[in-house]
């Protein structure tokens, strides 16, 4: 990855030092889950980002489709062990190899913006069509 000036907490020396993730839904640190209290007990915040795209209201959670001119409101974590914590959350998100495609979602990098500037981050991406699920307007789930 390529060099960013941020949060010294998380990146050493102006570099990446742990894997990041960004979270727009059910896994931020502000909503009150299971999955949320358990990410932030493994992982580190590395502050607020935004991701191109657009969120979607599938039932009690959000659904992202990167692209597009619309601002996705999310959170960075920084994590310290990311292939223990990118496996729990592959299987949380039901897109782990075990699983029945197609899955609902896919893990991919993507660049957002960051407080202090873009960096890449791990994300969940909705991989079913959209339909007729409305739209979560303003891009932040937890407004």
């Amino acid at each position: 990855m390529g060099k960013f000036t941020v949060s010294p907490d998380y990146f050493h020396g102006g570099y990446v030092s742990h894997a990041l993730l960004f979270v727009y839904g059910t896994l931020r640190p502000g909503f009150d889950g299971p999955m949320a209290d358990w990410l932030k007990g493994v992982a580190s915040p590395a502050g607020g980002a935004v991701a191109r795209g657009r969120l979607y209201r599938a039932g009690a959670y959000p659904v992202f489709v990167p692209g597009g001119s619309g601002k996705v409101r999310g959170d960075l974590f920084a994590l310290p062990d990311a292939d223990a914590i990118l496996t729990v959350l592959d299987k949380h998100e039901e897109c782990a190899a075990h699983f029945s495609e197609p899955h609902e979602y896919r893990r991919e990098l993507l660049t957002v913006q960051g407080d202090a500037g873009p960096v890449e981050a791990w994300t969940y991406i909705y991989n079913w069509e959209v339909g007729t699920l409305p739209p979560i307007e303003g891009g932040d789930f937890l407004a």
